[in-house]
C-alpha cells in the first residue's frame, strides 16, 4: 500500500525576510528557559555567533524587542523574553495547533478519494 501524506509548516516573513519558524521559536525558547543565549545555542548544537544573529535578525524585524539582552561581566548577562516575545510564542504555537488539525482533515479527505 502506498503512503500518501498531506504536508505543510508554517513560518512567518516580514518585508520578505524570515522572521518566524519552528527553528527560530525553538531557540527563543530555550534562550527563555536559560536566561543565555549562549546555553541555548549549545543546547541546540549552534555556535554561539549563529544564534546571537537570528536574535539580532529577530529585534530587527520586529517592531518591538522580543529578546532583551544584557551585557556580561561580574554579574554575569543573560537574555530575556519580552511579553511580546512570549506572545510570539503562544500564538506561533498556536497556529501550529491551527495547522496540524487542518492537515490531518486533508489528509483524511485524501484518503476517502484515493482508497483502493
Amino acid at each position: 500500500m502506498e503512503e500518501k501524506k498531506v504536508l505543510g509548516r508554517i513560518w512567518i516573513d516580514i518585508d520578505n525576510k524570515n522572521f518566524l519558524g519552528k527553528g527560530k521559536i525553538e531557540l527563543l525558547k530555550k534562550i527563555d528557559e536559560y536566561g543565555s543565549i549562549s546555553k541555548a545555542a549549545k543546547d541546540m548544537k549552534m555556535s554561539y555567533k549563529a544564534a546571537w544573529d537570528i536574535v539580532k535578525e529577530i529585534n530587527t524585524l520586529a517592531k518591538s524587542p522580543i529578546l532583551e539582552t544584557k551585557i556580561g561581566g561580574a554579574g554575569g548577562g543573560g537574555s530575556v523574553l519580552t511579553q511580546k516575545g512570549k506572545q510570539l510564542i503562544a500564538a506561533f504555537e498556536a497556529i501550529e495547533k491551527d495547522l496540524d488539525k487542518f492537515l490531518k482533515n486533508a489528509q483524511n479527505k485524501i484518503n476517502k478519494l484515493l482508497q483502493d
